[in-house]
């Protein structure tokens, strides 16, 4: 599993530039992620049954195993993240961010070794990413105690559902509303 290395603290902030990194510090970080990337390591037992297209834990590392079926929220392949593509630009911040299909065959992995809650955390983490940051951070503030009303956490629950199609997630936000309701932990409407 990769790690952070020396390198990573070599960063200096620069307050009118941003962050900056000198480019064999970049290069050394950049290394490491890929390294990390490629020689992760998991779960290998498998349980009973064929594959049947089914992603299971003989495929896991997926980056090891699987590397084929990888792709990119922007469609590249796995294999195009070397250092080379992400030191000329091809390979970009949208490139590396887990996509969908990525969590669901992570789900699938769990699934296979008997762990449905946590293949449960992964299908509601890919439903999740079409929200975009900063929004889920409102959301997450919302769903704290005494921080929405109940109208207003079943709008973020429709919101979920009918504009990013994240039907796990906005089940449990209407569940929250109605405990929150149930055990007077909303925001009081004036």
């Amino acid at each position: 599993m990769w790690t952070p290395t020396a390198s990573l603290w070599s960063f200096r902030l620069n307050s009118n530039k941003g962050l900056k990194v000198d480019q064999s510090t970049l290069e050394k970080i950049i290394r490491d992620v890929i390294s990390g990337m490629e020689s992760s390591s998991g779960p290998r037992r498998q349980t009973g049954g064929g594959n049947s297209g089914r992603i299971t834990a003989v495929d896991y590392p997926l980056a090891e195993k699987s590397a084929s079926k990888l792709k990119t929220p922007t469609g590249k392949s796995y294999g195009e993240i070397t250092l080379d593509t992400v030191m000329n630009g091809a390979i970009g911040s949208q490139d590396v961010r887990i996509a969908p299909e990525t969590l669901e065959m992570q789900a699938q992995v769990a699934e296979s070794i008997g762990r449905k809650n946590l293949a449960g955390n992964f299908r509601r983490a890919a439903e999740l990413i079409a929200v975009p940051d900063q929004r889920l951070l409102e959301i997450y503030n919302a769903l704290r105690p005494y921080h929405a009303t109940k109208q207003e956490l079943l709008a973020i629950a429709d919101e979920l559902e009918n504009k990013y199609n994240a039907r796990v997630s906005a089940a449990h936000v209407r569940e929250a509303a109605e405990v929150g309701e149930a055990r007077g932990r909303l925001k009081k409407v004036t």
